[in-house]
């Protein structure tokens, strides 16, 4: 099980594991605000709820420049496993601009493409092939890429997450 953990201001921070989740609560660091319910996890002499989501009692600041990482993972994800060129079923991805002609590892220069695709298109650009990209490669955003750990949502979350995009 795993708990949403939001900041004072109701921003998600982080996903950590219901023990740590209790833990916090226990020291009074936070408070459960979502439980699971009929699930309670038993000590010696308690019973206490199980987590889902908590908010911390203190503010946590967080540094502004807080970018996602460009990973391939990442990449297949933004563009739902979709190919930017012709929309089958990706399974890697491609340099927009090749990385021999001087194109970078960015959101804005990587998408998702099918193998077919990739190999046809080479060491080309998109223009060179006559193809258009489907969407316009942009650096994702919203509390589901900020905060690691929330590709596999609790349906408990979802208004919280929201709440952040």
């Amino acid at each position: 099980m795993r708990t949403l953990v939001l900041n004072a201001g109701y921003e998600p921070l982080a996903v950590v594991s219901f023990k740590r989740a209790l833990v916090l609560v226990m020291t009074d660091k936070a408070t459960i605000i979502e439980r699971v319910e009929d699930d309670p996890v038993w000590a010696a002499h308690d019973v206490y709820d199980r987590p889902a989501v908590i908010l911390l009692t203190r503010y946590v600041r967080i540094p502004g420049s807080r970018r996602v990482p460009v990973t391939r993972r990442g990449v297949l994800r933004r563009d739902g496993h979709r190919c930017a060129y012709c929309g089958k079923g990706a399974t890697t991805i491609d340099h927009v601009l090749p990385r021999s002609r001087g194109g970078a590892d960015s959101w804005e220069n990587l998408v998702a493409a099918c193998l077919r695709c990739n190999n046809m298109k080479g060491d080309r650009t998109p223009q060179e092939m006559r193809w258009e990209l489907r969407w316009l490669p942009m650096p994702p955003h919203g509390a589901q890429w900020r905060v690691r750990g929330t590709e596999r949502t609790d349906p408990a979350w979802e208004p919280y997450l929201a709440l952040a995009a």
